[in-house]
């Protein structure tokens, strides 16, 4: 298909929005500089990223004497894209605010695809991928699967929490069940959890210690609740659950840092519609599933599509019960989900 020819007018509006977009990132960048040049300026000094706000990051001090303060921080040019968990280097202005100067190595990134496919930065330096998981709305295998997905791909260790354990009954008991058994076979950690009877609520307290994870998963499930309850104190914005549709709204549109009193740290990020797999080859989607990995390679025929051919090491696995066949078709509705870009 040839590329469709653009108007003067539209090359035009392009151009100036381009310019326009160019001198706002200058104007940063020199505002940025002057104020480093200033002569209100402390001593550089140790934080780590808590929030972003649009030119702006929120700072917290690790080193004294700004232990536990948060700063609102502008950012040199040439730092890139901060994000939550960022550990950096600022400098305080005398009376409010400062700059950061430079930014840590990160041990781990979650990013995600914008709406143009391009990979944006969510988090940084996380230790665990939480996915959280709820009786209501009902669970489905091919949603944890790409969260699962997403987070191998980005060596990020996942595990799988099941809140509002308190709507479990006769009628969801099993399926539950025997869904969570395919990931707990596959060796991944489960943690049943209830904010209503505290359920599973001390478990989830000694996992988060000393840890830096972040809460992803589906709205309605529960994720701004368990934050509330894990954080007494904290205000946050909690989407009612539709009694119709037995969904969520979405309500945190930042990443966000908290600090458990006990220990450890909590990141919570936007929805699961922030969080897309099309940016993946079909490749990474492959090693994203554990079970495949000890069959990759061993395909009679080099572009095999695990499919029809003979030979298949992965077809040969799911027939002799290695691979479980929910696992199988999440796989294979991702892969074509992925081709038709579309994957969220």
């Amino acid at each position: 298909m040839s590329k469709r020819k653009l108007t003067k007018q539209q090359a035009w509006r392009i151009e100036r929005i381009q310019k326009e977009r160019m001198e706002r990132t200058q104007k940063r960048a020199d505002r940025a500089e002057e104020t480093l040049q200033s002569s209100d300026l402390g001593p550089e000094t140790e934080g780590i990223i808590i929030s972003h706000f649009g030119t702006q990051v929120e700072v917290e001090g690790t080193q004294e004497p700004n232990i536990g303060i948060s700063t609102r921080c502008n950012m040199r040019a040439n730092l890139g894209q901060l994000v939550t968990g960022d550990k950096v280097v600022w400098r305080p202005k005398q009376n409010e605010g400062g700059v950061v100067v430079a930014r840590g190595d990160r041990d781990t990134l979650l990013q995600r695809p914008d709406m143009h496919g391009r990979l944006k930065p969510v988090a940084a330096n996380i230790d665990f991928i939480v996915i959280v998981i709820a009786a209501e709305p009902v669970p489905h295998a091919n949603l944890i699967d790409r969260y699962l997905v997403a987070a191998e791909t980005v060596d990020i260790p996942p595990v799988i929490l099941l809140n509002k354990c308190d709507l479990i009954d006769e009628s969801n008991k099993e399926d539950l069940e025997n869904l969570l058994s395919t990931y707990i076979n596959l060796g991944y950690r489960v943690i049943r959890t209830s904010i209503k009877n505290e359920q599973g609520m001390s478990e989830l307290h000694a996992f988060l210690q000393d840890r830096i994870s972040v809460f992803v998963g589906q709205s309605g499930v529960g994720k701004s609740s368990l934050i509330g309850s894990l954080l007494p104190g904290i205000e946050i914005s909690v989407g009612e659950l539709s009694q119709k549709r037995k969904k969520g709204t979405h309500t945190t549109t930042t990443a966000r840092l908290f600090h458990m009193p006990s220990g450890g740290d909590l990141i919570d990020s936007p929805g699961i519609r922030e969080f897309g797999l099309w940016h993946i080859s079909e490749e990474e989607l492959l090693e994203g599933f554990v079970e495949f990995r000890p069959h990759l390679g061993y395909c009679k025929f080099r572009d095999c599509s695990h499919e029809q051919e003979p030979g298949c090491a992965i077809r040969e696995a799911l027939e002799k019960g290695g691979i479980s066949a929910h696992r199988f078709e999440s796989y294979l509705r991702i892969r074509q989900s992925i081709r038709d870009n579309d994957a969220f």
